[in-house]
Formats: structure tokens, C-alpha cells, sequence
């Protein structure tokens, strides 16, 4: 296999080399000589995503990565032809030779749901299946898909079968599974296609360990066997690093706001913002946390990330200050010491007091007046942005919640108070764009999408097709992804697709054919074939779709 270097979207690159080894070689060299821009690179079993602070800087640092590319492919089939076992052509970096003589044991109940399928699938008997996968000494090949998430080398070829058709919309945290050639444990519970086989409790990732995550690249594995009950070495009830929630869909998230946290507590001597009804669900966001994507830990942030920057300049924050996502409305806080705010996004009916507050403009609070939301009319998501920022302490450099993975704060509860912080850069400013116009009544969304990088898994004409078609959102959406219904799009049989990395906005295709648009918090890498990503500007678009909402999709200009 040759090298290829393709856009993918509007700020990343994604590189094709020929296996695990070039992977880690071009990895070792960008982390060394990291070109211009790059806020991101991660590397997956046989391509590497480069992200970079836009498309300018990306079309920069085209040539230096190709570059680069090359000179690892060629490095890695030196060393083979000189003998060197596969995974072994690139020099591992500090973190990874110090892993790489750890043996993790994980004790694992073989309770999956999918143990019978897969030895239906191989044509083993299901206690051959557990032998099998028992058997065999594992190594973390790479990070990936979510925190904690190690993709693992070693998998009897016996047990290789391809991800579920559909994948599922909640895989418990712990979850022992196989897909294609790799084994995992999902740290935490998340959507996902692979065929589970049983449980782990052993936590994976925590944000205050040192490293963070259990399962590096290096580390040698070993599954034991254990009958049902308690798992020895399991987390200590009310450990932190207990699994996370699932991320809520629009049709959970009233209960996923309700199992939230306790009420965070009243800061001393500050200008705060008081929580007397959070809503159906309203989470704190910013404009995310990059540069962590090849430990496992997403960018997240806003997922309107037009509505983040207009609702702060509108009170003359930073652009990337932390403001409040509300889904839907039904908010009502309230400011103590007074407040200037101003709301974006989905259009909802808003009062300070008996007072009337318009969309998109700066709206001061007097001291001891709240703010209100109504139901939005238009659109799913408000961001409401505080002068100064919303200041929740930071978690591994961002304020954002990610959904998928359960960092970052808590969805609010009534009670909370959250302090305003100083994240000011100038006088409120008028926003220069006319605002977003929505379709008519009965008229699709329309989303922008430029060719991905798998069009060849795909029959010729797909992008004609995926644009022809008209689609439905599904209740089944969220932060991670919208989900979408309609006639199923065709996909050529070539296998499956090693797991890779995603951007905002890839519209990956199970075999099912129903298109999945990944958001704000979604995996870090998937293994389903992407043939189109949508644009940056119609990803915000996307970020306010409702189920039942008809969507199209059209080539960007």
C-alpha cells in the first residue's frame, strides 16, 4: 500500500501508511517535529489524523506531512525486510518503553450478550470462545475512541468478527469486546459496534491519576476468567473513577439531569450565577480541550461552536469562554450581585424579571434579578453567556462536559452556584454576520458536506445518493451523534475497516446503511467506512436538529 495523504473536513488530514509500524514511526516524528498549526495528531492501526487550527493552517502542512509520511513507510519496511517482528520499526517514546514490560491482569465474567453470536459467527462452541479469548497474551497497540479505551493485538485470528450491523446506543462500562482483529474494555458506558463478551470492573482512566489511563501503548494484557459475583480488584464503592453515566438523548436527558452530581457549592466572595431550575438538561461548555485526542480524551466543547463565540462577543468575553448549553429551554437562574448576559443558538422566549430579553443582544441583570427561559420555538440548544464566564474548576485544561466520556462538570441541578470569572477581553461587541437563518416550515435542514476519506468502501454515485435522499433525525441523537432514518445507502463488501480517526462532522455508515453525523463529543477513532463530512458551519447546524427534523444533504461550495 502506497501512502496517501487526504483532507478531511475543513482542518485535518488523514494518512493512509502501511501498517501499525509506519504509524507509530510518522506519530514519533510529528510529536518531534510537529509542523505549524497542529493541535492534534492520533494515530489509529494504519492511518494518523492530523488537525490543525483551521483549514488555512492544514493546507499549510499538506506537503511536511506527506513528507514525513513517506519517510516513515520507508523506515518501517527497512526494518521488516531486516527481520524486525511487525510493531517493532518505530522507537517507542519514554512513556511507552517504561509500559512496555507490564503485564495488567483484568478479570473478566463472560456474561456478554454477544458470546453466543460470536460463537454462532466462528463456529465455536461458546466455552471455546471464552478459552480462546482467555488464552492469548494481548498488547495495547494505540489508544483511542473514548478515555481509557485501548484497542489490543493479540486476538486469536480464530475470533475475528466484524462489528454489529447497527450499533448499539449504550454498551456498559466495563464491557470485555472483540471486533475485527482487536479486543477492548469500554471504561465507560458509550454507543458502540463491537461484540461484547463480558464484564470488567477494573476503572481504566481517572483524571487525577498519574498516567491517567491504565492501558498505555506497550502494555502487555492477560484476560482471566472469574465466576459471577464481585470482581477481585474492582473500584471501592464511591471511587471516582466509578464508570460514567451513558450520554443523554433527547429523550433521556430529563433523567440523566436528574442523576447528576450533588449541587456544587457556593464559592466565597465572588460574583456568582444561582441555579434555581436547570431545565431538561443544561451542561457548562467552552470551546473544548484539543491535544488529547491520542490518550483516548475527545475535544468536546460547545456543539454549536457559532452560538459559543457570538453569545461571548455579544458580552465581550473571550471566544472561548465557558458559557451554559441549555437543551430546550425551561431554565431559570439567578444573579445575586447583578450580571450582564445574552443568549445564542436555538431561538427561545427569555425574561429578566417581566422584561422581554431579545436574541442576540447583551441584556443586563439587576443585582437579585434572574433570568428565564421559555421552551425553544426554534432549534434544540441555547447557549447563554455570563460577562466574565462561567469559572467551575477546570478539568485537564477545559470546562467542557463531555457526554461521552463523563469528563468535565456535571449537568446542573437546582442549587448549584457557579461562580463568574474574569474571561473579559473588551466592551460587548455587535456580532458582524446576520443572524442564522432557519428553514420555512416543512423545509429540511440542510447540511454542507465535502467527500470523505473512504469513498472507496462505498459504490460509485454514493455522494449523489447520500445528497438525493431525504433524511430524519431519530430520537437516538445526542452530543455524540445524530442519528439519522431513510433509505439505506449501499456499501461494497471490502471487509472490515481498521479502526481510524473521526472529526466533528464525519458521517460515518454502519452496515445498516443509516448515516450517523458525529458531534461534538464524539469517539476518538470508529470503524465504520466515513464517505462524506459535513462542513464546519453546518456542524452547528446540525448541533441544533430535533427528532423528526427532515435534513438534506448538499454539496459545499
Amino acid at each position: 500500500m502506497t501512502v496517501r495523504v487526504v483532507a478531511y473536513g475543513d482542518d485535518a488530514l488523514l494518512v493512509d501508511l502501511p501498517g501499525l509500524d509506519a504509524v507509530r514511526a510518522l506519530d514519533d516524528a510529528l510529536a518531534a517535529r510537529p509542523p505549524a498549526g497542529v493541535v492534534d495528531v492520533v494515530p489509529a492501526a494504519r492511518t494518523v489524523l492530523v488537525r490543525f487550527t483551521g483549514a488555512a493552517a492544514a493546507a499549510r502542512g499538506a506537503r511536511g506531512v506527506a513528507a514525513e509520511a513517506e519517510r516513515a513507510a520507508a523506515a518501517s519496511g527497512a526494518r521488516r525486510e531486516e527481520g524486525a517482528r511487525p510493531g517493532e520499526a518505530a522507537r517507542p517514546r519514554e512513556g511507552a518503553r517504561r509500559a512496555a514490560g507490564a503485564v495488567v491482569e483484568l478479570p473478566v465474567r463472560y456474561d456478554g450478550p454477544d458470546l453466543a453470536e460470536v460463537a454462532a459467527l466462528t463456529g465455536l462452541t461458546e466455552a471455546e470462545v471464552v478459552r480462546r479469548h482467555a488464552a492469548a497474551t494481548y498488547t495495547v497497540a494505540f489508544g483511542g475512541f473514548m478515555p481509557g479505551f485501548a484497542y489490543l493485538t493479540g486476538l486469536d485470528p480464530a475470533l475475528h468478527v466484524p462489528r454489529r450491523a447497527t450499533p448499539r446506543e449504550r454498551v456498559p462500562a466495563g464491557a470485555v469486546a472483540v471486533a475485527g482483529e482487536y479486543a477492548a474494555v469500554y471504561p465507560a458506558a458509550t454507543p458502540g459496534g463491537w461484540r461484547l463478551l463480558g464484564t470488567c470492573d477494573v476503572p481504566l482512566f481517572h483524571v487525577d491519576h498519574d498516567p491517567p489511563a491504565l492501558l498505555r501503548p506497550g502494555v502487555r494484557v492477560r484476560f482471566v476468567p472469574v465466576p459471577g459475583g464481585p470482581v477481585p480488584g474492582g473500584p471501592v464503592p464511591g471511587d471516582p473513577a466509578d464508570p460514567a453515566p451513558a450520554p443523554a438523548t433527547v429523550a433521556s436527558a430529563a433523567s440523566a439531569a436528574s442523576a447528576a452530581s450533588p449541587a456544587l457549592p457556593p464559592p466565597a466572595g465572588r460574583a456568582v450565577v444561582e441555579v434555581l431550575a436547570p431545565g431538561v438538561l443544561t451542561l457548562v461548555q467552552d470551546a473544548g480541550r484539543p491535544g488529547l485526542a491520542a490518550v483516548g480524551v475527545g475535544r468536546s466543547g460547545a456543539a454549536d461552536r457559532g452560538a459559543l463565540r457570538l453569545a461571548n462577543r455579544l458580552v465581550g468575553n473571550r471566544a472561548d469562554a465557558a458559557v451554559l448549553e441549555v437543551l430546550l429551554g425551561g431554565t431559570e437562574l439567578t444573579f445575586p450581585a447583578g450580571g450582564v448576559v445574552a443568549l445564542a443558538g436555538a431561538e427561545v422566549p427569555a425574561w429578566v424579571g417581566a422584561r422581554p430579553v431579545a436574541p442576540h443582544t447583551a441584556t443586563r441583570v439587576p443585582p437579585g434579578g434572574a433570568l428565564r427561559l421559555g421552551h425553544a420555538t426554534r432549534g434544540l440548544r441555547v447557549t447563554v453567556a455570563v460577562r466574565g464566564g462561567v469559572a467551575v474548576p477546570p478539568v485537564l485544561g477545559s470546562r467542557a462536559a463531555d457526554q461521552l466520556s463523563g469528563i468535565g462538570p456535571a449537568p446542573l441541578r437546582a442549587g448549584d452556584v457557579l461562580p463568574v470569572g474574569a474571561d473579559v477581553q473588551d466592551a460587548a461587541q455587535p456580532w458582524p454576520d446576520p443572524p442564522r437563518a432557519w428553514p420555512a416550515a416543512g423545509e429540511p435542514v440542510v447540511l454542507r458536506v465535502r467527500p470523505g476519506p473512504r469513498l472507496d468502501r462505498f459504490p460509485p454515485g454514493v455522494l449523489d445518493r447520500l445528497c438525493a435522499t431525504p433524511w430524519t433525525v431519530t430520537p437516538a441523537s445526542n452530543r455524540v451523534a445524530v442519528r439519522l432514518d431513510g433509505p439505506p445507502l449501499p456499501r461494497l463488501d471490502r471487509g472490515e475497516l481498521p479502526s481510524e480517526p473521526l472529526v466533528p462532522g464525519a458521517v460515518q455508515v454502519p452496515p445498516d446503511g443509516l448515516p450517523v453525523v458525529s458531534g461534538a463529543d464524539h469517539p476518538v477513532t470508529g470503524g465504520y467506512p466515513v464517505p462524506a463530512v459535513v462542513e464546519a458551519a453546518s456542524v452547528d447546524a446540525a448541533a441544533q436538529l430535533r427528532p423528526g427534523d427532515a435534513v438534506r444533504f448538499a454539496p459545499a461550495g
